[in-house]
């Protein structure tokens, strides 16, 4: 089957690199450094390097606390970053700068899996939560580079889809070094897909610490304004049509602080606001609507909202990063879709730290009440902090299962 697949990849190549250069019409990143995503590199190499693929933009910020904990452990060894998105690349850039090596991860054809692991010959391959790649996993089995898959999450969605091509990915998950999974129901659904090796370390999204910086300016910037403010965090396509259409259940002097999720849709959604922060960092008095059009700040607007709507909820798209908001004790609120947080969300609504809600308007409506209970807020406020503290740990243990590979080596 992988034979099948490597061959209709193959025939795909010219149509994958023509629509490369079609999205680079909206985002540049995409124009650049395309031969990396052939098998070919002119970056730096080093003789001892970690490997950790970060496909895009919320693994490459949940991947910090292991990096963090791989360079302090080896202090001798360069670790090289890949990513598959130009908003990815972009992240890594600006939560790592030049204390890591990045590039696009190939294309999964043998030849360009074969020319990225002769031209850094990793130690070890560290795979950020779903990126299994059959024939990039298979070059690395060949080449000795055992592949630990970090931070693993499977959804029902997800173990479907891949269910479907078991003869090609079965072979793939049970080539993996290790899995270490974030919860007990991700691990059952790894190992029906061929996983034999499956540890359960809990999310490392957990141990990410939010800027200090970001939160007190966030805080500030609030505080300055002197208003109520709901955030719609993280929004994907159609979600703020859709959650500012509820705009009546709030109160007129609540300000709307709207964060897209991809940066490329920036000006599309300015088009529903009346300012933007790029242009007017404080929004004037009448502004119902502000867009928050930077990268790398979401701890400043979570840190400046009373009540933040986690975006990726309200289609059927599996949600946003809700760690975020608790960890900077904002009270969230996500609609029905949350399947990629899946049990981070279930695990915050018990402990009292976030609402599901089953559409737009009943999360809109969640928001107006909470927005005038400042009672309840300050106790979610406190629940969301504590429940992260409580779920630490996860990064010194995936750390410890790829200090177990490199030592056998």
């Amino acid at each position: 089957m992988r034979s099948l697949y490597t061959a209709l990849l193959g025939l795909a190549l010219p149509f994958i690199l023509l629509r490369l250069w079609w999205r680079g019409r909206r985002e540049r990143g995409y124009r650049s450094h395309v031969a990396e995503r052939l098998g070919h590199y002119a970056v730096p190499r080093s003789e001892k390097l970690v490997w950790v693929h970060a496909v895009s933009v919320g693994e490459a910020r949940a991947a910090a606390p292991l990096v963090a904990g791989l360079r302090s452990a080896l202090p001798d060894h360069a670790i090289l970053m890949t990513c598959t998105t130009a908003a990815g690349r972009e992240t890594l850039r600006q939560v790592y700068g030049e204390s890591v090596q990045a590039s696009f991860l190939p294309y999964d054809l043998p030849w360009a899996a074969r020319g990225f692991l002769e031209y850094f010959r990793p130690r070890i391959g560290v795979i950020m939560e779903t990126e299994v790649w059959p024939n990039l996993i298979a070059a690395c089995e060949a080449s000795g580079v055992p592949v630990v898959l970090a931070n693993a999450r499977m959804s029902v969605k997800s173990a479907r889809g891949y269910a479907r091509w078991d003869g090609l990915t079965r072979p793939a998950f049970a080539a993996l070094a290790t899995v270490c999974a974030q919860s007990d129901a991700d691990a059952e659904r790894l190992r029906a897909l061929g996983a034999t090796r499956v540890q359960v370390h809990g999310n490392l999204k957990f141990d990410v610490t939010p800027s200090a910086q970001q939160l007190a300016a966030g805080r500030a910037w609030r505080a300055a304004l002197g208003r109520p403010v709901l955030l719609l965090a993280s929004t994907r396509e159609d979600e703020e049509k859709l959650l500012l259409q509820q705009v009546d259940l709030l109160p007129s002097e609540v300000l709307i602080l709207v964060v897209p999720r991809h940066p490329q849709r920036f000006d599309e959604v300015a088009a529903l606001a009346q300012s933007r922060r790029t242009r007017d960092p404080v929004p004037g008095p009448a502004d119902r609507v502000h867009l928050g059009d930077t990268m790398g700040e979401m701890a400043f607007y979570f840190a400046a909202a009373d009540v933040a709507v986690i975006g990726g909820s309200f289609l059927p798209l599996g949600g946003q990063n809700l760690i975020e908001a608790l960890a900077a004790g904002t009270p969230a609120i996500t609609g029905p879709s949350m399947f990629n947080f899946a049990e981070a969300t279930r695990l915050a609504v018990a402990a009292g730290a976030a609402v599901q809600t089953t559409d737009a308007h009943e999360a809109i409506a969640q928001a107006a009440a909470l927005l005038e209970d400042a009672q309840r807020r300050q106790a979610m406020a406190e629940a969301g902090r504590k429940f992260c503290a409580t779920h630490r740990g996860a990064a010194q243990r995936q750390l410890a299962v790829c200090l177990e590979f490199l030592n056998g080596k």
